[in-house]
């Protein structure tokens, strides 16, 4: 085998796997390949860029299937040191639509309608708790 055909064998050969790795980073799966319905009804981040990122997310649901929902909350944006929540509700039902930080960030008259909570802590320590409330 002479020194030309191994360097097109090579060059294929890197090709194909290049073409591989790009196919599969564009076919990620994603929230709209979730059969739950998902809606993001309101969201708050705080505006501290030094300290930790406080995010808040309200979604609503068509229905409730538990493992797409904490699918949902590990697709959520997270940053290190920061708190990432997200409460679920049932489509149709009341639902918050102002969020305020701290420990409770909405009216508690709500609480009855919220079906799922996605925290992720500041150490990147996830937890999914069914009716929360």
């Amino acid at each position: 085998m002479s020194k030309k055909s191994l360097v097109y064998i090579i060059t294929a050969i890197v090709l194909i796997l290049v073409f591989f790795m790009v196919k599969d980073t564009f076919n990620q799966p994603g929230i709209e390949d979730m059969s739950a319905g998902f809606k993001e009804i309101v969201k708050y981040r705080n505006a501290n860029n030094t300290g930790p990122v406080q995010r808040i997310y309200i979604i609503t649901v068509k229905d409730s299937v538990w493992k797409e929902m904490e699918d949902y909350g590990n697709l959520m944006p997270h940053t290190k040191y920061g708190n990432t929540k997200v409460y679920f509700f049932m489509q149709g039902k009341n639902v918050p639509n102002a969020l305020q930080p701290g420990e409770v960030n909405f009216d508690p008259t709500f609480n009855k309608y919220c079906i799922a909570l996605y925290e992720k802590s500041a150490m990147s320590q996830s937890a999914f708790n069914k009716h929360p409330f």
